[in-house]
């Protein structure tokens, strides 16, 4: 990867990281449904004007809705206004990833390999000295509802995978469109006739995480996807966690004790392992060159 490439890969995980504390700043003026629903109705608009049709069926660019833009951020906001801290959460959903490997070899019959065994159980470890660190000082519901974010995410991460939209940008638009809707509808029924009437900070909240980490962060995804195969782009994602928890310590004050940073590294590291194949495996796959005598002619 180019260095200016490499700086951009690293700032988005920043964006990313820092969205937490951006949001966590936002649920203090709106309800959580409420949030995510205008969250994603000003991603959508006026976007949704120009960027065209999404470019698969409709099934998949609903389902997908369903299952990230209202499940994972639907659970993820109000486990966050429940109690759970920005950085934390974080860390929590790079859970994700293990999922989305469960989901994969269970709906697309995806092979379960012994590394991917010992990735999700290393992860797995860090995830419980996350519950046992936050159950003695959080409300562990809050907990579990930001883990069943990140399995919602990861179900979502299956859904696009079989639909494998050609433009991420445009996609996520038409995403963002088809989850406002009944984010706003859930958000009336169990919290009410919303007020709007929030101070600055709560508005400059929606406005980076519909335009700045929505539309613009998948936005350079994309472009660097286009550039760059998925192995390569996909691990940067790890630095999320931890721009999450360094500027949540910075921010908020939130406390990094030394048990987080374990369940870090091995939450990190599990990931990382599973999501990758040995060096070896790589040269296998690789296409051996055919002798000279052999090469077609043009």
């Amino acid at each position: 990867m180019r260095p200016r490439h490499l700086a951009l890969a690293v700032g988005l995980a920043a964006v990313w990281g820092f969205n937490f504390v951006v949001m966590q700043v936002g649920l203090r003026h709106f309800p959580p449904l409420l949030y995510a629903g205008i969250r994603f109705a000003m991603a959508a608009f006026p976007a949704l004007l120009i960027v065209g049709r999404p470019g698969v069926p409709w099934r998949w660019v609903a389902g997908v809705a369903a299952t990230i833009g209202v499940g994972q951020f639907g659970l993820l906001l109000v486990g966050m206004r429940a109690g759970m801290p920005a950085g934390l959460t974080s860390l929590v959903l790079q859970m994700q990833a293990l999922f989305t490997v469960l989901f994969a070899v269970t709906l697309l019959r995806e092979r379960l390999t012994a590394r991917r065994v010992l990735g999700l159980t290393v992860a797995f470890g860090g995830l419980a000295l996350v519950a046992y660190d936050f159950g003695v000082s959080g409300p562990i519901g809050a907990f579990a509802l930001c883990v069943a974010a990140a399995a919602a995410w990861g179900l979502g991460n299956v859904v696009q995978r079989r639909a494998a939209p050609p433009d991420s940008l445009r996609f996520m638009v038409w995403v963002s469109a088809l989850s406002a809707p009944p984010l706003l509808l859930l958000s009336l029924w169990l919290e009410g006739v919303p007020t709007l009437s929030a101070p600055a900070e709560g508005w400059l909240s929606l406005v980076y995480v519909a335009f700045v980490s929505t539309l613009g962060g998948f936005g350079v995804w994309g472009w660097l996807l286009r550039r760059y195969d998925a192995s390569v782009v996909a691990p940067y994602t790890l630095l999320v966690p931890v721009f999450g928890m360094s500027s949540a310590a910075l921010v908020t004050g939130e406390p990094l004790t030394w048990l987080k940073l374990v369940a870090a590294a091995l939450i990190v590291c599990g990931v990382l392992y599973a999501g990758t194949r040995p060096r070896a495996t790589e040269r296998r796959r690789q296409p051996s060159p055919q002798p000279e005598a052999l090469r077609p002619r043009g």
